[in-house]
């Protein structure tokens, strides 16, 4: 019978401190990733040709790549018996990876790269939403996040890929309008 007003006791501790346990999610461009190889995505500024660094692959038939990613990095503080779950999300294109072929810089070659950023710019979105749905703890943070952004990461795949197979690399014009539109509405979706 002791043994379980003690444990029963501890719950109780055990709870009441959750209770005092907040998450904070902000958006970043501190990060350790080096500031002349990156462009964190700003939806006032579209990438030019400029901003693609890379050398090109190539025997690859593509026109241009561009290479970006989310992520994120996590901590946790206390103060006065109250803690806090920090998440620090950022979203980055990567200028020495991302490349473009001699005489394929057009603007309509652009807009599609420019989607390729936008894709992954709405999903770190959906990562930041399904943070603030978590119910993140000290003993379980680490787990639930690293979850979350492998789930994030596959759903990112899925677009990317959906994107190219679907526009065939932009070459289907009338499909890259539709596409066009989607990310328009999923744009004004992601910064509500």
């Amino acid at each position: 019978m002791k043994n379980t007003a003690f444990f029963s006791f501890f719950l109780f501790i055990t709870f009441a401190c959750y209770a005092q346990i907040t998450t904070t999610i902000t958006w970043t461009e501190k990060t350790k990733l080096p500031a002349a190889n990156v462009i964190y995505y700003n939806s006032n500024k579209k990438l030019t040709w400029a901003d693609f660094k890379g050398t090109p692959d190539k025997p690859d038939p593509t026109a241009a790549i561009t290479s970006s990613g989310f992520g994120y990095n996590a901590g946790m503080r206390s103060k006065n018996g109250k803690g806090t779950i920090n998440v620090e999300i950022y979203c980055y294109f990567n200028k020495p990876n991302s490349w473009v072929k001699k005489g394929k810089n057009t603007a309509y070659i652009l807009n599609h790269e420019q989607h390729h950023f936008d894709a992954t710019y709405i999903i770190a979105k959906t990562f930041i939403s399904r943070v603030k749905e978590a119910a993140l703890t000290p003993e379980n943070m680490n787990a639930e996040l690293a979850k979350i952004y492998k789930d994030c990461n596959s759903l990112l795949t899925k677009l990317q890929d959906d994107y190219d197979k679907q526009t065939r690399n932009g070459i289907d014009k009338l499909n890259q309008a539709a596409w066009d539109e989607i990310f328009k509405e999923k744009l004004v979706v992601a910064n509500k």
